[in-house]
């Protein structure tokens, strides 16, 4: 695995391996083929592009699918962990460094709106509630809020002041939103934000994602293979047993409601029922994987230790189910 690979998992994780980079910030990353080479850790559609980052400040961005891609000279070298887009033009990505980006074009040009490297805690995920409302969240308990379009930030504080790593959020789709945290915690809130509650999980490890399927249904996994599954917003878990033991770090449906995990050692697991059981698809490269993206034609875009890399459906969809 490699060391930016371990640093990000012990930092979500609870360990203090935080990446910030001494570099100016007026400094660039340099464009170079990087799709196969990079460790890519999060991507999102942006109309027909989609648009990838990962180490050293690198974002990338295809119009084909994942088939060829070019690299976008963004203000940071910062690792960048997650990316979001509202719609086809609007979105952010953020990082270590406490790094937030944003574009307003598709992906074309981005501008930095947030950098704080001397506050040490890296963002780890962003999301936006419409064009101008989002929240980035990160290392002990960092929280951002904006209601500007990231023009500006301001924190905000969870229950309790609560300073767990938070690395993960999501909506659901009754609307209500979640945080996957480290030490078994995940925060929900019904009303975009305003108010955060801390829910009561049977596990003491950290969940790196979370996954809301139908109302009130969602999923959060993390740690050895740790999976729960809850059916009442939160109010209740179920863990779900799975056939491997490797750090999970996030899940998506795909349109016919199947059901993908990735993880760590080219962890792969599927569903069809709505995530109550998993069938293993170990791939043969056992890189890891920070997430996932369902491509138009049914396949899997992953990204991680071997870049992007591009799953056909073959692959996967005929394990699913059993």
């Amino acid at each position: 695995m490699r060391a930016a690979v371990a640093g990000l998992l012990l930092l979500s994780a609870g360990g203090h391996a935080l990446a910030a980079s001494d570099v100016a910030p007026s400094e660039y990353a340099e464009p170079m083929p990087l799709a196969s080479r990079s460790l890519l850790l999060d991507a999102d559609r942006a109309g027909e592009r989609i648009v990838a980052v990962g180490e050293r400040g690198h974002l990338l961005v295809s119009g084909d699918e994942g088939q060829s891609w070019s690299q976008r000279r963004v203000p940071t070298v910062a690792m960048l962990t997650a990316v979001h887009f509202h719609d086809e033009r609007h979105g952010w990505a953020v990082g270590h460094d406490a790094v937030i980006l944003r574009t307003a074009d598709g992906g074309g040009a981005w501008e930095r709106v947030h950098y704080a490297p001397e506050q040490e805690r890296p963002l780890l995920d962003v999301w936006f509630v419409d064009a101008r409302h989002g929240f980035a969240v990160g290392a002990y308990g960092y929280l951002l809020e904006t209601r500007d379009g990231g023009g500006s930030w301001e924190p905000r504080e969870l229950s309790d002041g609560d300073d767990y790593h938070l690395n993960q959020v999501a909506r659901g789709a009754d609307g209500t939103l979640f945080i996957a945290a480290e030490a078994g915690q995940v925060y929900r809130s019904g009303d975009d934000g305003g108010h955060w509650e801390r829910l009561s999980t049977p596990y003491a490890g950290s969940f790196f994602g979370v996954l809301p399927l139908d109302p009130r249904q969602l999923l959060v996994m993390g740690l050895e293979g740790h999976l729960y599954r809850s059916e009442d917003n939160g109010e209740s878990w179920q863990r779900v047993p799975l056939p491997t033991r490797a750090i999970l770090h996030s899940g998506l449906r795909l349109q016919d409601g199947t059901v993908l995990l990735v993880g760590l050692g080219g962890t792969l697991l599927v569903s069809r029922d709505a995530g109550r059981s998993f069938t293993l698809q170990q791939l043969a490269d056992r890189l890891g994987n920070a997430a996932g993206l369902e491509l138009r034609n049914g396949g899997l875009l992953l990204l991680g230790e071997g870049g992007a890399r591009s799953l056909a459906r073959e692959r996967f969809a005929a394990s699913a189910g059993k």
